[in-house]
């Protein structure tokens, strides 16, 4: 007869190997996702249209149907989709048609790129080479394709994040950008807990829009994933903050820092892990003010769904973050 201990030996050594295959498949998922949408981006960029400019458009619509109700999930390899209106024609009786006459006639937008006759929203090839024409339209320069983003999201705000897509994109060469990064230096001490909702008193009453880690002056504080430095300087809630936007329409906040990492500016793309202040106890005042509460790093995370940008609870990004990097470090 086997014993309790044998049991519980094989079964973690199964548990283990499930989990590590599992994870395999997962990742290699995962990058072969990433590889068909490169292929995408390549066979349609040109010199005057680089890849990066077709996976920011791309990268954005696709995070605005994963946080929105009233936008379908486009099934395909890339995630941009079209109105009706633009597609068909604004007065086309035929929301689904794909007939290159008809739509032609009621001054839709739609193409046939995969050369089959029709101008399918459904295909890949129809998509990208809508999207390739329009671009076009407008010019060569980097302006120009501000304008035409400008034109067709009527937004200044969806405008700035996709740009700032094509810049981490450009920066980085590569899709891959999923790695993530604690804010602490973990070898330092601290502590933290879910304080997401607390009351907040100074300045009116208000919640707690995020998560307070508390460490000693000084400790680094890091960027927790690839991102373009978007905002820098005192603010009288936050005191020296530092504000990052990354390619999943998210703006991450560091607040109360005790100063910055020398050369840091805003505009700088940066990686998971790069330093980009440090720990203390400013804010509550004018400008610098500190020493009003113990130190500690404030972290917030917020949204930015095409319309609105709200914040969300960083707590539980922040544990499996914590974690992960534990884990490289013990291996």
């Amino acid at each position: 007869m086997i014993s309790w201990t044998k049991l519980s030996f094989f079964v973690c050594v199964f548990v283990f190997s499930f989990s590590s295959t599992v994870l395999a498949a997962e990742n290699q998922s995962r990058k072969e996702v990433l590889a068909k949408r490169m292929d995408y981006y390549i066979k349609y960029s040109s010199d005057i249209l680089p890849w990066y400019y077709l996976a920011a458009i791309d990268q954005f619509e696709r995070n605005i149907q994963e946080v929105r109700n009233d936008i379908p999930k486009r099934d395909g390899v890339v995630a941009i989709q079209f109105s009706d209106d633009y597609w068909t024609g604004l007065l086309n009786p035929l929301p689904d048609d794909t007939n290159l006459t008809s739509i032609a006639f009621f001054n839709g937008h739609g193409l046939d790129g995969n050369q089959d006759g029709i101008a399918d929203r459904q295909n890949d090839d129809d998509v990208m080479t809508t999207l390739t024409g329009y671009l076009n339209q407008f010019g060569v320069s980097e302006k120009d394709f501000e304008t035409a983003l400008k034109e067709y999201y009527q937004r200044d705000e969806t405008v700035k994040q996709i740009m700032t897509n094509v810049e981490i994109y450009k920066q980085f060469e590569t899709l891959d950008l999923d790695d993530r990064a604690f804010p602490l230096a973990i070898q330092h001490n601290y502590s933290y807990r879910s304080t997401w909702g607390d009351s907040r008193g100074w300045g009116g009453r208000r919640m707690h829009e995020g998560t307070d880690l508390f460490a000693s002056y000084s400790v680094p504080v890091k960027s927790t994933t690839f991102g373009k430095v978007e905002t820098m300087g005192w603010n009288d809630y936050g005191g020296w903050r530092v504000g990052i936007r990354d390619v999943n329409n998210t703006y991450h906040y560091y607040a109360h820092l005790s100063g910055y990492e020398k050369g840091i500016k805003e505009g700088d793309i940066l990686a998971p892990g790069d330093v980009i202040g440090y720990v203390g106890s400013s804010g509550y005042g004018k400008e610098g003010t500190s020493g009003k509460f113990p130190p500690h790093l404030h972290y917030g995370m917020y949204k930015y769904n095409g319309r609105v940008e709200w914040a969300y609870d960083p707590f539980p990004s922040l544990k499996r973050w914590e974690q992960e990097e534990k884990s490289k470090k013990n291996k």
